[in-house]
């Protein structure tokens, strides 16, 4: 019987411009596992997230360089010097990230070979809630989701 509701990501799916120097990329920045390779296509373990690659040559790049739009994972605050160390160490791209505040927690952000920007991110949605509705007073919130999201994580 259908429950007309989202059950979670399926998938993430990034249009790359070689398949080879990303297809690296991904395995050594992220130990993702490829589990299909193709001429055109690669598919990955990340952790139980299927991740997949798409070469696409012959589209134009650069609006995703001036974007903020990104992809966000969570990593234990322990684990921040490993990943700083290890984005270093592999010569990655890491970006200027923005000044939080210490409720907001720490993140690394970075790029792919094409653009694509990540985030590691030692805070969860949990924990930025708990700053918005403490230091931002002027953000409307919805009481009645933000239980429900509560109720259903416990």
């Amino acid at each position: 019987m259908a429950n007309n509701k989202i059950l979670g990501i399926n998938h993430l799916l990034f249009s790359v411009s070689d398949l080879s120097v990303s297809i690296s990329f991904y395995e050594k920045v992220f130990d993702a596992k490829w589990l299909v390779k193709a001429e055109k296509t690669a598919y990955f373990d990340l952790n139980g997230i299927w991740l997949a690659l798409n070469e696409e040559k012959d589209i134009k790049r650069q609006e995703i360089h001036d974007s903020y739009t990104h992809t966000a994972f969570s990593i234990q605050q322990e684990d921040l010097p490993f990943w700083e160390k290890k984005l270093h160490d592999l010569g990655v791209n890491v970006l200027k990230g923005r000044k939080r505040h210490e409720g907001d927690k720490d993140s690394i952000y970075f790029s792919d070979p094409d653009g694509h920007k990540f985030e590691l991110h030692t805070g969860s949605v949990f924990d930025r809630l708990q700053y918005y509705q403490n230091e931002k007073p002027h953000l409307s919130f919805h009481e009645g989701h933000i239980k429900a999201l509560y109720d259903r994580n416990k």
